[in-house]
């Protein structure tokens, strides 16, 4: 496929014959298959049958001009969560891979993209059961960063293949999971966009799950366009026009608490320079300190809600697959198992404190910005050599996009790095349920930025 396709230029492309589903698909196989690639690190199980006679019938129906959904013989690949009928989901895990069966039907948001006519690919690589944000998986390799590949960079996670999927022109676009930075983590990585959806906005029927406070499912794409419809797909709901808005006015907290705190120089820069540029399209910048924020830390101090419903959700298949597990994962996952039912009482109360206190210092806002990942994405093969160094870095790396996550927000990462410098990301949050709000104040920055 032709660098960076979005939606927008594929369907333009489709309907005036210059391309045809069948052939986007196979091009998309073809990268997934190039000797060399990244592909086969990318993807877990490809459905390439199925995928060219969905992509056949597409093209069908479009000679016939039968209307068809907004993705209509669209490529698209799916984090190996999601159930798709007659396969197994696998969540990244090789242990699992021996035991599980064939889904008996397709996920809901999977049906959903499926009725909107994308063509599913297959399912991408992960961290084992979500629980990492820097992208590792022993099992079946760790797709490299785009970025500097002699050196081989992380590629940020846990959809790491998911983001390479895209990156590397194998799909159009990606869905992935988000429950504390999995998909703006990777986007940011790989300079791609992603959308992190308020908490509840999307069915989670037939997804693998990791933490039920904090799960979301959502879109890794071209563009925050991209995003959009995906998101509207999945929510069922019309895709939205563009409503691309004048920023002079909008007024933008910027995130002090914690957020900034031991930013890498080219996260600070590019943040700086962006935030620059926002201002002189005429948008209010004003620095915010949230103490409320501050209770995050008081729910680290106390392990992590997402260590403790991750342990209740894995916890028999750990019992029984504890040494065919990533030794890393297996390893936080029994630390959770210590997490007792008060403490964790406790985090859920300190978690609501969180989100109403935060409300009402930042309800006045259009939106509130920070940089996606506080670091720029760190070589492989240290973190892979030790154990404390791959504690600490997926500690920063997981830091400021886990705060929307606990807030339960919408939040949008939007690429901000320099061409030939490191992948930067800035994050556009919104208040609970105001997903339509974020995409747009995001979509009308990133076109300021584009500028």
């Amino acid at each position: 496929m032709t660098a960076h396709w979005t939606i927008a230029t594929v369907r333009k492309a489709l309907d005036e014959g210059k391309i045809s589903s069948v052939e986007l698909v196979s091009a998309a196989f073809t990268e997934i298959e190039k000797e060399g690639g990244e592909g086969n690190r990318t993807f877990i199980r490809t459905f390439k049958n199925t995928a060219i006679t969905q992509a056949a019938a597409s093209d069908a129906l479009r000679k016939m001009n039968v209307p068809q959904g907004p993705l209509a013989g669209i490529p698209v690949s799916l984090k190996d969560l999601l159930d798709v009928a007659g396969e197994p989901t696998t969540a990244g895990s090789a242990e699992l891979a021996k035991i599980a069966q064939p889904a008996s039907a397709d996920a809901d948001i999977v049906a959903l993209l499926r009725a909107a006519g994308a063509v599913i690919l297959g399912h991408t690589n992960m961290t084992e059961f979500a629980y990492s944000g820097l992208g590792i998986n022993p099992h079946f390799g760790t797709p490299l960063n785009v970025w500097d590949r002699q050196i081989g960079r992380v590629p940020g996670g846990s959809s790491s293949g998911a983001a390479l999927s895209v990156a590397e022109n194998m799909a159009v676009a990606a869905i992935g999971s988000d429950t504390g930075g999995s998909i703006r983590i990777p986007s940011a990585f790989n300079r791609l966009y992603g959308f992190k959806p308020s908490f509840g906005r999307h069915s989670l029927k037939g997804v693998t799950p990791l933490a039920r406070s904090l799960d979301t499912v959502g879109p890794l794409a071209n563009s925050v366009e991209c995003c959009r419809i995906i998101d509207a797909v999945m929510a069922g709901h019309p895709v939205p026009e563009a409503n691309l808005r004048s920023l002079v006015g909008k007024r933008f907290g910027i995130l002090e608490t914690i957020a900034l705190d031991d930013l890498d120089v080219e996260v600070a820069g590019s943040f700086v320079r962006a935030l620059e540029t926002i201002a002189k399209a005429g948008a209010r910048l004003e620095r915010i300190k949230v103490d409320a924020i501050e209770r995050f830390w008081d729910i680290a101090k106390l392990g992590s809600i997402v260590g403790a419903e991750a342990f209740h959700a894995h916890r028999g298949f750990l019992q029984g697959h504890a040494n065919g597990m990533d030794p890393r994962v297996r390893q936080r996952l029994e630390v959770a198992g210590g997490i007792s039912s008060a403490d964790y009482l406790d985090m859920l109360d300190l978690q609501k404190d969180m989100q109403v206190r935060t409300h009402l210092a930042t309800r006045n806002y259009d939106a509130v910005l920070m940089p996606t990942v506080a670091i720029a994405p760190p070589e492989l093969k240290p973190i892979l050599a030790s154990d404390e160094l791959y504690g600490e870095t997926n500690l920063k790396i997981l830091r400021n996009t886990a705060i929307g996550n606990i807030l339960g927000r919408p939040a949008m990462t939007i690429p901000i790095g320099m061409p030939d410098g490191a992948p930067v990301g800035l994050m556009v949050m919104g208040e609970h349920g105001g997903d339509a709000v974020v995409l747009d104040h995001a979509e009308s920055i990133d076109y300021v930025l584009r500028q």
